[in-house]
């Protein structure tokens, strides 16, 4: 159970480089009119979200003011990337992906692609090369780089709406089917365009994006339910319980050490690594009013949450 998890936590003070406190937010951002979907640092630093009123906000360094709003989609914003080269990718409800030159507070469209029917959930790059995106329509489509722009090289059919993609290896991707109400994870070699294996029947949420937590260990979340994936061996090794949590969403990592998870009532849950095992060691109960969608490492020791309720928090 939590409570006696909490109890037998590791002492703060032996964790690497702890220097958050989730007590109080630092800041607050009330700027979007919809809720958050997902969060991102630029290469200059800068914080960026996108929202489901459709916009994209980049602020400022120092006042956590809009730098920069940009309303170029005609949906929510899922997912942003910024790519090797530069560019900003965005993926949206409304089907596409625009691309972006930012330069400063002014930005402009270098190319839209619209090549999904329904949601672009995700977007990941592999070896300045291919620009990889995931959606509802049941399709994964690798974009090849030419110059600045992208080109559709071919489309990988999947058996059920594709809610993330994630880099694993160097040339090996996983993603997720959702089939028969429960998730099929793929595992997919680039240069022989082929699934290697697949792990049926894990416990993930719709809304979040599975990270890497160690060269080896995938970390997938659910409903009440954290799974663990070893990518060596190709298998679930560890199932987590998180009671009083419903969807877990949100998720980054802090540092090697430290991992946060964000759920549907709002709470933000701090885990320490512990070789294959996630050991709970403090929450917020009331970090966001309702359900936490995207936390991101926006260095420095401190996090941002970004919630149905609207609002960002920095920690």
């Amino acid at each position: 159970m939590e409570e006696e998890q909490l109890k037998n936590k590791t002492n703060l003070n032996n964790i690497d480089d702890f220097a958050l406190s989730l007590k109080n937010p630092i800041q607050t951002l009330n700027f979007h009119k919809g809720w958050i979907g997902c969060l991102y640092i630029l290469n200059d630093g800068r914080l960026i979200s996108g929202s489901d009123d459709n916009s994209i906000i980049i602020y400022n360094k120092t006042t956590y003011q809009p730098d920069l709003i940009i309303n170029e989609h005609k949906g929510s914003v899922r997912c942003i990337i910024q790519l090797s080269s530069g560019i900003l990718a965005t993926g949206s409800g409304d089907k596409t992906i625009k691309l972006f030159n930012i330069k400063g507070n002014n930005y402009n469209i270098i190319q839209t692609l619209n090549d999904h029917t329904d949601s672009v959930k995700q977007i990941i790059e592999i070896k300045n090369k291919y620009l990889i995106s995931c959606s509802d329509d049941k399709s994964i489509i690798f974009y090849l780089k030419d110059n600045l722009k992208y080109k559709k090289d071919y489309q990988l059919s999947t058996n059920g709406p594709c809610y993330g993609i994630c880099r694993i290896k160097e040339n090996e991707i996983c993603y997720s089917e959702f089939v028969n109400n429960s998730d099929k994870i793929c595992f997919y070699d680039i240069n022989e365009k082929k699934i290697k294996t697949s792990i049926s029947n894990i416990n993930k949420s719709c809304y979040s994006p599975f990270i890497m937590i160690s060269k080896d260990l995938l970390f997938i979340s659910g409903y009440y339910i954290i799974s663990i994936i070893n990518i060596n061996y190709y298998e679930l090794i560890r199932e987590i319980k998180v009671p009083n949590s419903r969807l877990i969403n949100g998720v980054c990592m802090l540092n090697k050490n430290i991992l946060f998870t964000g759920d549907e009532n709002g709470i933000i849950r701090e885990w320490k690594i512990e070789e294959d095992n996630l050991i709970l060691i403090s929450k917020n109960k009331k970090a966001h009013k309702t359900w936490i969608l995207t936390l991101l490492n926006i260095g420095n020791g401190h996090i941002a949450s970004g919630s149905i309720d609207k609002s960002i928090k920095i920690w």
